[in-house]
């Protein structure tokens, strides 16, 4: 990460700390004692203002959309479009017509893969990804590769698991037809400068398809400003609810996608053998869609943009290195993304305990965090380990959480002690 950029956000005006006030679940306990939740990077908390619109939904008018002609389905149905225009403008498009809600950002992402991938790569074609790449970012492209008899590619890392634009240029060739990688990696937490990557996927007359669903959280894309073609995203880990998420799209590309889940709103004449399809993004919007939970995200996405970014950055920075100068002084620990602060994301092992077994340390001090591989075995083999624990932070998070964090981690070095 730049240091000038790292300084800015030091330099950024302090959240106030009654935004923790917002999120109800921060005043439960677990085990008997205050609960300590740290495992923001698989799934945030919900503020209040998020949680009372979708309630006001619910209790107010909660009409189905797009299908009503009495006056609540027509504020329902007006309430849910302006999320759309809410969510143009968060990314940084004039295009509202550019923004596909989905299920979540795996399902995004396939959306390209099934749609956009079908159609542009063939045979011999390559596919570039990243051995850092989520699950939901991998296996659809490996599995276009297999069934198209392409070539997944895997673009080589620094030490701190970030690609830089040297790199992809090292494996970009004409075959190529599309760059699959993350704003921010969810395991090394590995920050892309997404901006330098997309100038050298379109010199090369490729597109260049994001994973935002960590990015977003920590940084406001420009989508347009950054000339980035896909970009998903889910709600959940944006303060928001779950089972909702986003797909920009760069218009041209989807005027030329077509569907791949069909019925619904998404038609526009069906004949007895022929159907046509409406324009985008409502072609790729199949079916009963998720309305509180869009109308939720526009909450989150306001409440977000309310706080400002930098104020976000700064807290959850200054919790993150808290914790890697804590942890990385313990002899029984290992860091393995000390310089990735910026993320939030924090990676390590106790050694000589298996992550699963010294999460139940953690669970019975009254920390959640994660344990395992993380949906992201790529990344396990490129760090050459079964799988890390993982404490991720947000801005409700305090110091006061990240200390028992790291006097937890001294009793999980003798886990049987512990628990036994």
């Amino acid at each position: 990460m730049n240091p000038d950029f790292l300084y800015a956000i030091r330099t950024c005006p302090a959240l106030d700390p009654a935004v923790r006030d917002d999120f109800p679940m921060t005043g439960i306990q677990s085990h008997g004692k205050p609960f300590a939740y740290l495992n923001n990077a698989a799934t945030t908390l919900k503020p209040l203002p998020v949680l009372e619109a979708m309630d006001r939904y619910y209790r107010e008018y909660g009409s189905p959309i797009h299908r009503g002609a009495d006056r609540i389905a027509h504020k329902a149905t007006t309430a849910f479009e302006s999320v759309r225009r809410t969510v143009a403008r968060f990314l940084g498009t004039p295009h509202p017509e550019a923004v596909v809600f989905t299920g979540g950002t795996t399902a995004g992402l396939n959306l390209v893969c099934l749609s956009y991938g079908e159609l542009v790569v063939g045979a011999g074609d390559e596919v570039v990804v990243t051995p850092n790449e989520h699950h939901a970012n991998y296996v659809p492209w490996q599995q276009l590769c297999r069934r198209k008899n392409a070539k997944l590619v895997l673009a080589p890392l620094d030490a701190n698991g970030c690609l830089q634009p040297e790199a992809l240029e090292s494996v970009m060739t004409e075959r190529t037809r599309i760059v699959a990688c993350s704003h921010i990696t969810n395991v090394m937490g590995a920050a892309m400068d997404l901006r330098a990557l997309a100038a050298v996927v379109h010199r090369h007359g490729a597109v260049i398809v994001v994973d935002g669903a960590q990015g977003v959280v920590h940084e406001r894309p420009d989508v347009v400003g950054w000339d980035i073609d896909f970009y998903a995203f889910s709600g959940h880990k944006l303060y928001g609810p779950t089972g909702v998420g986003v797909l920009y799209g760069r218009p041209a590309l989807l005027e030329k996608m077509p569907p791949v889940v069909m019925g619904g709103e998404m038609i526009d004449i069906v004949d007895v053998y022929e159907t046509s399809f409406r324009e985008p993004p409502w072609r790729f919007e199949a079916g009963t869609l998720p309305v509180a939970e869009v109308i939720g995200l526009g909450a989150a996405i306001d409440y977000v943009l309310e706080l400002g970014y930098c104020g976000m950055q700064k807290k959850v920075l200054g919790l993150t290195e808290r914790a890697v100068r804590g942890l990385s002084g313990l002899e029984n620990v290992h860091v393995y993304n000390p310089e990735n602060a910026f993320s939030g994301v924090l990676s390590f092992n106790i050694r000589g305990v298996h992550p699963h077994d010294a999460s139940s340390v953690y669970d019975r001090e009254g920390i959640a965090l994660r344990a395992g591989h993380h949906c992201s075995q790529p990344t396990m083999r490129w760090l050459g380990v079964g799988a890390t624990l993982r404490a991720s932070f947000a801005i409700y998070n305090d110091d006061s959480e990240v200390d028992r964090l790291i006097e937890a981690s001294k009793k999980a070095g003798d886990f049987l002690d512990v628990l036994f």
